[in-house]
């Protein structure tokens, strides 16, 4: 694989840590609340995220061009 993606990879990665690291508590109640959620906006929400990610890939790939 190409080393850009493990790097972006690795930055997820970070991100994601970040919140249950710095704000545990206020990390427990957002997750408790989404499994609150009906998975028909659990699966919308979860392909915005997936779009917005291909769309900013793509601008990103065509950028460095």
């Amino acid at each position: 694989m190409n080393s850009t993606i493990w790097m972006a990879l690795a930055l997820v990665l970070v991100l994601e840590g970040l919140g249950p690291m710095l704000m545990p508590r206020v990390w427990r109640r957002m997750i408790l609340a989404m499994t609150q959620l009906p998975d028909r906006l659990l699966h919308r929400f979860g392909g915005g995220l997936v779009v917005a990610g291909v769309v900013i890939y793509a601008m990103i790939s065509m950028h460095a061009r």
